[in-house]
């Protein structure tokens, strides 16, 4: 198998490891040049290198423009697969401008962080023609643990965005019962104890509070990166008539956040105004 990774960042660069160690001849293209096996500066030599495309940007727009200087050179040969978390009308966009080429395209955002890229265990959504899921099921397996169907195009981005909206007003509410604990003399072990055994654990509570705990903000999915999802989140709302207050004060905690320095930290920095 031939692929082209576009984006090497904590998790691009990471798959593209374990596809390589897969016995995969692997491509590499990121926006900012890096000292990395067969990459290439110009995105569309790494197009032309392989018949299998892979993203892992930062957003929409990264993708938009990427899929542009490219798309002179997509001809039916290529199969692209979009695993950045990125707005619905991008999703769909991109679908019709490769049907409109001739080339495949599948929706495939995972979740999982640095960690699990490391150990080829990300979970992909997956939507898009059946025999195009079924074509992308054997190309992830190196980098995945379970890949889930969700269906028809556009989908997965939807149910993707959906989870990082949980995710996101977890670590808000986890960072709020532990700043109230603290000022009324709780210690931060006592909190851990009985928020770990509390029916309102969850395997994100157990990831995640560790490092808040320990102000260990490395990143493993920066903040500035959830808040851009927060955004895509909130306007998928906005297009159905929903209003989602939670996330409307979270995405805008975030956001100030991120302005005061915090951006590329874990959005576990959530925590920071408490600690």
């Amino acid at each position: 198998m031939d692929i082209s990774v576009f984006g090497m960042g904590i998790i691009g660069s990471r798959c593209a490891e374990n596809w390589e160690k897969s016995g995969a001849r692997v491509t590499r293209w990121n926006r900012t040049a890096k000292d990395l096996p067969d990459f290439r500066a110009d995105a569309v030599e790494a197009a032309q290198a392989s018949d299998i495309l892979s993203f892992y940007l930062k957003d929409g727009a990264a993708l938009r423009s990427v899929f542009e200087k490219i798309r002179p050179v997509l001809s039916s040969r290529h199969f692209l697969m979009n695993h950045s978390t990125i707005d619905l009308p991008t999703t769909l966009w991109l679908a019709e401008q490769c049907a409109a080429i001739g080339c495949r395209f599948v929706d495939a955002p995972f979740t999982g962080s640095k960690v699990a890229a490391t150990e080829g265990k990300l979970m992909y959504y997956v939507a898009g023609v059946e025999e195009d899921i079924l074509f992308a099921e054997s190309i992830l397996a190196p980098t995945a643990s379970s890949i889930i169907r969700m269906g028809e195009m556009g989908k997965a981005t939807v149910v993707k965005l959906s989870t990082n909206l949980i995710a996101a007003c977890q670590v808000q509410a986890l960072s709020e019962a532990l700043a109230l604990c603290r000022n009324h003399g709780i210690s931060e072990e006592s909190f851990a104890n009985a928020i770990t055994q509390h029916g309102t654990a969850s395997a994100l509570t157990k990831m995640k509070l560790p490092g808040i705990l320990e102000r260990d903000f490395s990143t493993h999915f920066s903040l500035d990166n959830m808040r851009k999802d927060s955004v895509y989140a909130l306007e998928l709302a906005q297009s159905q008539g929903l209003e989602l207050p939670a996330m409307q004060v979270v995405s805008q905690r975030m956001t100030e956040l991120c302005d005061a320095g915090l951006a590329e930290k874990d959005y576990t920095a959530l925590a920071c105004p408490y600690l």
